[in-house]
């Protein structure tokens, strides 16, 4: 049959006769020659060095499409359609995509880096943010989740997951983060933050950085940021607090040591082996991740560190402090000495007290007892507010104060042991402060109490008058004598 033959008998043209008898396989569409552009053509240029002066502008103030067909209607009179604008963008823009080689990881290094997920600690739903650190060579990972991003929660993470993998990685890969680079110099060396210099001291770790908004200079680290966030944080994490959630993240990563990713043989704690091989061994003593500071105490027995108020016993008030603050407490000391420790608040401008640490204070103005912001929140057992309001009915002022004694004796005492001598005060009617502090001393040794009342006079006594039937009758009867 001829090309013109089968051509009639198909319903063909007779040029796609002539492609089926030159291929075996159809070709597809081929095109021979560039596309013409007839009313795009005089702008070409223009818009390639409008999306090259792109490069350098902030992501979300470059041209798209639409805005450079805008401008060349209304500023140069293009009178052509949107489509091909928008096509010859989209090409252009595609041609100009960064290229990548693939890398080969030695053992022994490792990639770090923080990522954000929502998270429920505690019945509240909150904003985690997760340390990662990865060994590119084996795969393997490790991730910690703290309130914030700090610098002490960057190296909180380092000290973790060095115990978790039993060895120090020669060098770390990051990013320009601010908590631990505070600038980059112009021949392009980082001066880090002292903490963070302190912390690579402490290991004798080579530290090394990615160039300025190229996250993809350290892609595996960067994988795993997304891949934990995928994987572990969903559905939503409910933990009870921020230790649980930890623990449960250890026990994740340890248990994807058993999984073979793909293009390998060996399974994650397999080629974990060569990593940990290549690595440096612990420090026998792991770095204190803080930060420290200096303050003075307040009129209001308060210290500030990064914006927060945290109370101190007020015989320290006017003197010259040390602070450290870690990712979940705050500690201050004067001297050698620790006065207080409270928990690490990362809200703004707020005050944190501890309420026996304004005692004292309390005893000697007991007027602004009612009134006393630290005791506002004080969440005591109900039998505290009996004890006071007896010692006030029986003592008035003088009761007060008492009350605040026994109080004080939180500062030898648990609050169980208090609590548990409270009660018994209040079963054996003895409302007083000597014989709270003899029942919470029998309660911490363990000994049966002895409350002599002769030793203490001012002890109520419980005294209950007997009458008689006939007398009871003689009133009733109205004929008393």
């Amino acid at each position: 049959m001829s090309e013109r033959a089968a051509a009639r008998h198909f319903g063909i043209s007779r040029e796609s006769v002539k492609k089926m008898l030159s291929f075996s396989v159809p070709p597809g569409y081929r095109r021979m020659a560039p596309i013409k552009r007839p009313k795009l053509d005089g702008f070409t240029e223009m818009i390639d060095q409008w999306l090259h002066d792109d490069v350098g502008q902030p992501r979300k103030q470059r041209h798209t499409a639409k805005r450079i067909f805008d401008r060349l209607r209304g500023e140069h009179g293009f009178s052509g359609g949107y489509t091909i604008v928008k096509d010859y963008v989209r090409d252009q823009q595609r041609r100009r995509r960064e290229m990548f080689v693939p890398l080969d990881h030695a053992p022994g290094h490792a990639q770090a880096d923080f990522g954000e997920a929502l998270v429920v600690i505690g019945g509240i739903e909150q904003k985690a943010h997760f340390f990662a650190l990865d060994l590119p060579h084996s795969d393997a990972c490790y991730v910690r989740a703290y309130p914030a991003a700090t610098a002490e929660a960057w190296v909180d993470g380092h000290v973790h997951a060095f115990a978790f993998f039993g060895r120090v990685p020669r060098s770390v890969l990051y990013d320009n983060d601010r908590c631990l680079v505070v600038r980059i110099l112009a021949d392009g060396t980082r001066k880090r933050a002292r903490l963070f210099s302190g912390f690579l001291s402490h290991y004798v770790i080579q530290d090394r950085y990615g160039r300025p908004g190229k996250g993809n200079d350290k892609g595996s680290v960067e994988g795993l940021v997304g891949w934990a966030r995928r994987n572990f944080m969903v559905p939503l994490p409910r933990f009870a607090s921020w230790d649980d959630f930890n623990a449960w993240l250890e026990e994740q990563c340890r248990k994807r040591h058993a999984d073979i990713l793909r293009g390998h043989t060996e399974t994650i704690g397999q080629r974990l082996q060569r990593d940990l091989q290549a690595m440096a061994e612990l420090s026998p003593a792991p770095f204190e991740a803080c930060e420290q500071a200096t303050g003075q105490v307040s009129s209001q027995s308060l210290v500030r560190y990064q914006t927060n108020d945290y109370s101190v016993p007020v015989a320290y008030g006017h003197r010259d402090v040390w602070v450290r603050g870690y990712v979940d407490q705050v500690v201050i000391g004067c001297g050698g000495e620790i006065i207080a420790r409270h928990p690490r608040c990362y809200d703004r401008e707020d005050m944190v007290f501890d309420p026996i640490h304004y005692l004292p204070l309390l005893e000697q103005k007991i007027g602004a007892l009612d009134q006393a912001a630290p005791l506002a929140e004080w969440d005591l057992p109900a039998e505290f507010q009996t004890l006071r309001r007896l010692m006030e009915a029986r003592m008035i002022k003088a009761g007060r104060r008492e009350y605040v004694q026994v109080l004080r004796l939180l500062e030898s005492f648990g609050m169980a042991d208090l609590h548990v001598a409270v009660k018994n005060a209040l079963r054996l009617g003895a409302v007083g402060f000597d014989a709270i502090k003899h029942l919470v001393l029998c309660q911490v040794e363990k000994r049966p109490p002895k409350l002599d009342l002769n030793v203490y006079p001012y002890l109520p006594r419980a005294t209950v008058g007997k009458t008689s039937a006939a007398s009871y009758l003689c009133l009733v009867s109205g004929n008393a004598a």
